[in-house]
């Protein structure tokens, strides 16, 4: 789902450094007389690592994606980097702030990188966080909001169309180097199943030691990147009406309010990770890869085209499967390369099933009109097409957080994880969509998994979203568009006028 951008006009000038701020009027203040958060059992990661082995466990649910991420913030010992294409001031991105914070009144150094597109907060809110002395606060490509006027962007948008469009979507969650989180999540309510109207069916994977300090060079490779821009670089400082205790706050009462943060599921973070390793779905494996876009993927390039690294290794993985592959994409918008290659794998064949959102399920009209001018495509190359019903009867296994059992109804249920399963030998979890953004556009990383376990059980989910009591076949001459209703149909159809190679 895109929250709502918050795009700041605010004009660009010369700009002063926030000054400190007094010790009496820091977070570490506001927690001097606080009950400190319960540690678990394992002190640091180092405790949990084995050495030239990776630790695998794939994060289903959004109770347990966001209690591993807290479990961790309470147990880093030096480092936090955190990287994401949506961070949202909303209940989740509050209380991930509140321990982003406690971790760097520790000593913990924090350090964030977030897209430009998609920051959905005040900038002073980004400057109270990044005036702490252990915060540092970056901005992707920052040509559309963060300290940018209005004139800017559309001069911008008029003469690089594609710089301004090269969007940051990985998503990182690393600790000490040696721990980390990545996948389709976001920081924002409805990737964790804590939105009142509309939640996402998603999935991470948790990296322990091995492949994680891959992850971790890819961050400080972005980190370093001359797209990175440090917050204060970006916005005008004025003390007469920036005052970041205010934000210290907001952020400490409410985080620590019960009706933003329930008691059931803080008592639970302290055991998440001990729960994660002991459980039978945790597995020490020889052969993961993760893969990482480069920052400024395909800068220079005439066009739209270009592909990447992600994309590159994506392909390879369709073009050798023998018998099937099964994916899971919230989008769904095929290039002549990607028919192509659908087509050839049917040919040889392997037997292709797609998962991705019905009109009645999406939240993207434009990303979803694409794919309804090529439907009919897939179809013809042979691709078994499936789309997921907003009322998919798999979200009672997976919305597990007491939030949902308290509203007496289920939010809208759409689909946002993307994922691969290949020959039963190999799965995919990461950031990109099947559409032209990703393959060319927007930076992305993936998981590849070869472990058999894993591969089975995540085939075995896969597949049951595919049933009728989950999602729609679609067949020649038939799709669910109706069961969205007339009015959302119309305004899906009026969508129609955006090119499909820019969605």
């Amino acid at each position: 789902m895109l929250p709502i951008l918050g795009i700041l006009i605010i004009t660009a000038c010369s700009k002063s450094a926030p000054s400190p701020i007094a010790a009496s009027h820091d977070y570490c203040h506001l927690l001097s007389g606080a009950q400190p958060h319960q540690a678990d059992s394992i002190t640091s990661v180092d405790s949990i690592v084995r050495e030239g082995k990776t630790g695998i466990y794939v994060l289903e649910e959004g109770s347990d994606a966001i209690t591993t991420r807290a479990n961790l913030s309470q147990n880093a010992q030096k480092t936090m980097d955190i990287q994401y294409f949506i961070f949202s001031e909303d209940n989740i991105g509050t209380i991930s702030c509140d321990y982003m914070l406690r971790a760097a009144c520790k000593g913990v150094k924090v350090r964030v990188i977030v897209d430009d597109l998609m920051v959905d907060t005040d900038y002073n809110y980004i400057l109270a966080l990044d005036q702490h002395k252990n915060v540092d606060i970056k901005i992707y490509n920052p040509n559309m909001n963060i300290g940018k006027n209005m004139v800017y962007t559309l001069f911008k948008a008029t003469t690089d169309f594609r710089g301004i469009n090269q969007r940051m979507h990985h998503k990182t969650f690393i600790v000490d180097g040696k721990v980390a989180i990545t996948g389709g999540r976001n920081i924002a309510d409805e990737y964790f199943d804590f939105d009142h109207e509309y939640n996402f069916r998603d999935r991470d994977v948790l990296l322990v030691g091995g492949q994680s300090t891959v992850i971790q060079s890819a961050f400080d490779e972005y980190w370093d990147s001359d797209l990175s821009v440090s917050v204060s670089d970006l916005i005008e400082y004025s003390s007469e009406d920036y005052d970041p205790y205010i934000v210290y706050k907001y952020i400490y009462e409410y985080s620590n309010d019960t009706l933003n943060f329930w008691p059931k599921i803080r008592k639970y973070i302290p055991y998440a990770i001990t729960t994660v390793i002991n459980s039978d779905d945790f597995y020490w494996v020889d052969n993961v890869q993760f893969v990482s876009d480069t920052p400024g993927k395909n800068d220079g390039t005439e066009g739209l085209g270009g592909g990447g690294n992600t994309t590159t290794a994506l392909i390879d993985l369709v073009n050798n499967a023998k018998t099937e592959v099964y994916i899971q994409s919230p989008y769904l918008i095929v290039s002549d390369l990607g028919y192509s290659l659908f087509e050839n794998a049917v040919d040889r064949g392997v037997k292709v099933y797609i998962l991705t959102n019905s009109l009645a399920s999406t939240d993207n009209l434009e990303a979803f009109n694409g794919y309804q001018r090529n439907r009919q495509r897939l179809l013809d190359a042979g691709v078994h097409l499936y789309e997921y019903k907003p009322d998919a009867a798999i979200r009672k296994n997976l919305m597990t957080g007491d939030l949902q059992k308290n509203l007496g109804f289920v939010p809208i249920f759409g689909l946002h994880a993307k994922s691969m399963v290949v020959d039963d030998s190999i799965s995919v979890i990461g950031t990109f969509n099947l559409d032209p953004r990703s393959a060319n556009l927007n930076t992305e990383c993936i998981t590849i998994l070869s472990e058999p376990a894993i591969n089975t059980k995540m085939k075995s989910i896969m597949k049951e979203e595919l049933e009728t009591q989950n999602a729609w076949h679609v067949i020649q001459g038939s799709n669910p568009d109706i069961e969205a209703g007339s009015w959302k149909r119309f305004k899906a159809w009026t969508k129609g006028v955006v090119p499909v190679s820019i969605l």
